[in-house]
């Protein structure tokens, strides 16, 4: 059967998307690009705000058009909606079964199900041990020069504002040699860069089931992946302020091509909403963080989360994000109004009880400092030289190529003769804007990752970053943690 997946959401729910692709299709279905010739029409969800779920809703409306056109069309909701509405959906005389994040393999005989019974199905059971790390995913849409890797799925923070401990259950690391095995294939595949996914990357930890004492943190795991090649790029996301360690930093700095960037979501810069949000730090613990990245990695670009708006936000709070912000100066963050959860600890404990034109006008004023803080750190570019992976070419001319730098800014420059997609090049910043950075390549011939300095220098650098790292495990190890 050709099967249509559209995907909402966050890069986990991209990587999910693969993964179903993949089950698919090692049962003989195919991937198609359009609902007119779909036999099946999947839909991947997401539930982190309710703006994202009515999008979706929306979209079972069209897909209910082409129902009348094709008469034997099956469509199915994927992911966190179908885990969290579950019957409500069944009850959409357009929806034919909904499958939750830990019940994709369940997915060829549901389908199968459906054209030969007729029978409507749910399958949302959670799963403590599912990580679907024996599948290879088919990379959709990929432009063949980054993948994503899911290290872990599901979380158990609890966030008093966030549904995801509820739609993808409790956190499950997974075996780091399957995720170093993707990696490896990804890089004979041609790949030139990965990123490593989870809510919660730093709390990544891998016991072996047959040997307790073999254990794997995030920083080893991080190493592990760097050394495949050096030129790998490797990136990660996403980081929580309670659980990033000095291991992580070190090791970052170890390796030129692990990414200088760490996303580091802080949500309020008021200690009074970092508790009600149950984020299990203060704003000093936050600050003393940033210290510690700015030491260790000084070139590191550093974006975040903020919520505006959460339940009983005062102005005073509002300020206290605003200088937060001015004291880290962010490069760049992902800003939204607080959007009520159906069963959170928020939804349950608090009143959402801030205004909408309240929460409009504090949204506002903090994406206003962001554009501001996101230029003058471009500004701090301008006449820098940066290796630059291209990715593609620019959505406003196809004589622009695109392509990131290891800051994760996005560098848009002319294409030239011999300069392909995948390719590393030398981009001199001439220019930006809040969003990007303009420039020229650069006629620069040397190794890849070892333009800065000589290969003495950098070996000189890690052993005396390894040393450091070694004294801070040695510290912790004394004081009974991890």
């Amino acid at each position: 059967m050709k099967i249509y997946i559209e995907t909402y959401g966050c890069q986990m729910n991209i990587n999910d998307t693969e993964v179903v692709a993949s089950i698919l299709c090692k049962v003989g279905h195919t991937i198609c690009k359009s609902i007119e010739e779909a036999d099946v029409i999947l839909v991947n969800t997401c539930s982190v705000r309710d703006n994202a779920e009515q999008r979706v809703l929306g979209r079972l409306d069209v897909f209910a058009l082409q129902k009348k056109k094709n008469k034997n069309l099956i469509v199915g909701v994927l992911g966190c909606m179908a885990q969290r509405l579950k019957e409500d959906l069944l009850n959409n005389k357009n929806v034919d079964f909904t499958v939750g994040p830990d019940s994709y393999r369940e997915l060829p005989e549901i389908i199968a199900s459906r054209l030969e019974s007729g029978y409507k199905k749910t399958e949302t059971i959670l799963s403590l041990k599912e990580t679907y790390s024996d599948i290879e995913p088919v990379r959709m849409d990929s432009n063949h020069v980054s993948a994503f890797i899911s290290i872990t799925r599901g979380c158990n923070n609890m966030c008093s504002y966030c549904i995801v401990p509820f739609t993808r259950g409790r956190e499950r690391s997974r075996d780091p040699k399957s995720i170093v095995r993707e990696a490896e294939y990804l890089f004979a595949k041609g790949y030139k860069e990965v990123t490593l996914l989870g809510q919660n990357v730093d709390s990544y930890f891998w016991a072996n089931p047959d040997n307790p004492t073999e254990s794997v943190n995030f920083f080893q795991l991080l190493e592990l992946v760097a050394l495949i090649d050096p030129t790998l790029r490797v990136r990660f996301q996403t980081s929580h302020p309670k659980d990033i360690r000095k291991g992580v930093l070190y090791t970052m700095a170890m390796y030129p091509n692990i990414c200088k960037h760490i996303h580091l979501p802080v949500q309020s810069g008021s200690n009074a909403q970092l508790e009600k949000m149950n984020r299990k730090y203060t704003r000093e613990d936050y600050l003393k963080k940033i210290a510690d990245i700015r030491e260790i990695i000084p070139n590191c670009a550093i974006s975040t989360d903020i919520i505006a708006g959460f339940c009983d936000e005062t102005e005073e709070d509002h300020k206290e994000t605003l200088s937060l912000m001015e004291e880290v100066k962010f490069d760049s963050a992902f800003m939204f109004q607080y959007s009520e959860r159906p069963n959170t600890l928020a939804a349950r404990k608090y009143s959402d009880n801030v205004p909408l034109e309240e929460k409009t006008k504090r949204l506002n004023e903090i994406i206003a400092l962001q554009n501001k803080l996101s230029l003058e750190s471009n500004q701090k570019d301008i006449g820098k030289i940066f290796e630059v992976l291209i990715e593609g070419t620019s959505k406003r001319s196809d004589k622009q190529l695109i392509g990131r730098n290891t800051n994760n800014k996005m560098c848009v420059f002319d294409a030239a003769d011999g300069v392909k997609v995948g390719d590393y090049v030398f981009v001199k910043i001439n220019n930006c804007t809040s969003a990007t950075l303009i420039g020229d390549i650069q006629e620069v011939k040397k190794t890849h990752h070892l333009h800065i300095k000589s290969i003495s220098e950098i070996k000189n650098d890690i052993k005396e970053l390894k040393r450091k790292r070694d004294e801070w495990l040695k510290k912790r190890e004394s004081e009974g943690k991890h």
